[in-house]
């Protein structure tokens, strides 16, 4: 649960940018589209795999 602290003379956009930040801080929604679809171990390592190869090749200069 998000608590946003505000001043009683604080304008209310000020507040509602405050509370936008701080939920993509939290990651939240991050978490909640994660969570909607199950991917299988093995994707998740496969894809894993192949970004560390990607950037590897990025470092060395060997991407095509």
């Amino acid at each position: 649960m998000l608590i946003i602290d505000s001043k009683d003379c604080e304008n209310i956009d000020k507040a509602l940018k405050k509370y936008k930040k701080k939920f993509e801080k939290s990651r939240t929604l991050l978490q909640l589209r994660d969570r909607q679809s199950y991917t299988k171990k093995s994707v998740r390592h496969r894809t894993k795999v192949l970004k560390a190869i990607y950037k590897q090749q990025l470092a060395t200069g060997n991407i095509d």
